[in-house]
């Protein structure tokens, strides 16, 4: 059913965050037991935890919480954290031990879980004159991605999230760019860029007069080569009222219309995970005005265990995007950070959900890509899962990659029925290595960082912490 309510009709509902301080005000919560509220206290030291009023009362199935997608991607639970670091600040916290400590044992789990995949801080960040330019990303020659420090925030966190270091004050992990000039002047001097990404966080954050500081800047710039700006978002899911209702909402889509209006093409990179989030009013309203400027909604998603693993659910999910205008765009695979220990499923899993999926929506829906893993040397997609001489064998290549003729060159790897990213499958046909390892063996992998376990043990160590802490170093994952 499509939303055909006028803006009029909306009550005005202010936005209301609930975070770790004060998550314990939230009414549904106060009827599930004392062991749910105790493990998002535990969690939630260590991976960020913000949600807000629209996602709990309008998204939220609480009389099915424990299965609910949207409870699952936006509240902390036990098994996001391995069982050994859940253990340790649980112990810590019920033995009242002085927060320096508990902050530094913290400290050693967040360096153990991968805290920036993919090289994003050593391979990713250009410079200018001889100087880094903290707050932008240049991996692939057509686009750059600005991180503008007003927009290192969300209206509620994901708990799958790649990026969750932006939002836990680990300053030599964050990401932010306070200067919008440099962003337009490097775009100047790299004529091959023509897309400009805003990224966070959620640059739809910022109020209005910020967020059109820095698309000025670039629209003001002179720079003929710039095509394409976009926008990733989760607004339209976590706070559709950011179009709607906000005391700015108008102005955001005015500077909507000014960017099409200038001929740049804006595309609004929305993250959708479960059509729930599809399903109310204010969501379709939003989709509705934001059309009206002249911008086009793309949508993307992780596949995630516990929330869209499932044909139906990407087949209901693509239908809807389709009906409603939003272009299907990416399905990725999670990263190799944070909890995907939780969320993560086997490639091949992740191949057939895309493959059943696709094969029942019309062409209108196919335009989306996947799987697709974003790793240290491009956008590596699933391709299929061929059978030669008898043999299965994982068929791949590049959406992106740094080096672009990579792109689209086939290659093969073992078949690995387990393996969830590319560092856990073989190159195929006895190659001891794939192409690119080959030709791009200057940058670090997952591997290389330390083993999380000697990361945390140091931390502890470091922290004066008592000797019995240490205990917990031997458990198993």
């Amino acid at each position: 059913m499509i939303c055909k309510k006028s803006r009029k009709e909306y009550n005005y509902m202010k936005y209301k965050p609930f975070t770790r301080n004060n998550y314990n005000k939230i009414e549904q919560l106060k009827c599930l037991d004392e062991t749910i509220l105790s493990e998002i206290d535990v969690v939630a030291r260590v991976l960020p935890f913000k949600t807000n009023n629209y996602v709990v009362d309008e998204l939220i199935d609480w009389d099915n919480y424990a299965n609910d997608p949207m409870y699952t991607i936006t509240f902390p639970q036990k098994k996001l954290i391995a069982r050994k670091h859940f253990d340790l600040i649980s112990s810590l916290l019920n033995s009242s031990t002085d927060d320096s400590v508990i902050n530094k044992a913290v400290e050693g789990i967040r360096l153990g879980l991968n805290p920036h995949p993919a090289g994003q801080l050593e391979c990713n960040i250009p410079e200018l004159d001889g100087n880094r330019v903290d707050g932008i990303q240049h991996k692939y020659r057509e686009t750059m991605l600005v991180f503008p420090a007003q927009g290192q925030t969300c209206h509620a966190y994901c708990t799958f999230c790649f990026r969750w270091p932006q939002f836990t004050g680990m300053s030599d992990h964050k990401m932010a760019l306070k200067q919008a000039e440099l962003s337009a002047e490097y775009l100047r001097r790299h004529p091959d860029i023509t897309d400009v990404l805003f990224s966070g966080g959620d640059p739809m954050i910022m109020n209005a007069a910020r967020l059109e500081g820095y698309i000025d800047a670039f629209l003001n710039s002179g720079a003929s080569n710039l095509r394409t700006i976009r926008i990733g978002t989760k607004t339209l899911s976590f706070w559709p009222y950011r179009y709607l209702t906000d005391k700015d909402s108008e102005k955001i889509l005015e500077l909507f219309r000014k960017v099409t209006d200038a001929g740049i093409h804006l595309s609004i990179m929305a993250n959708i995970n479960h059509y729930r989030e599809m399903s109310t009013c204010a969501f379709r309203e939003a989709v509705k005005r934001i059309r009206q400027t002249g911008a086009v909604i793309r949508s993307q998603s992780p596949v995630l265990n516990h929330v869209n693993a499932s044909p139906a659910v990407w087949e209901k999910m693509w239908v809807d995007q389709a009906n409603l205008g939003i272009i299907p765009y990416y399905m990725f695979v999670p990263r190799n950070t944070g909890s995907q220990r939780f969320f993560s499923i086997p490639l091949v899993r992740a191949y057939d959900i895309y493959r059943k999926a696709f094969s029942h929506v019309s062409g209108l829906a196919r335009t989306v890509r996947g799987p697709s893993m974003s790793t240290l040397h491009g956008k590596i997609k699933i391709d299929g899962i061929p059978e030669i001489n008898r043999k299965k064998y994982i068929a791949m290549s590049f959406i992106q990659g740094r080096s672009s003729d990579w792109v689209k060159k086939p290659f093969f790897a073992e078949y690995n029925e387990n393996a969830c990213w590319i560092d856990e499958l073989k190159p195929a046909f006895g190659d001891k290595a794939f192409f690119f390892e080959e030709k791009d063996s200057g940058f670090l992998g997952m591997n290389d960082v330390n083993d999380e376990a000697d990361i945390l043990s140091c931390a502890i160590r470091q922290s004066d912490s008592p000797d019995y802490l240490l205990d917990y170093m031997d458990y198993s994952a």
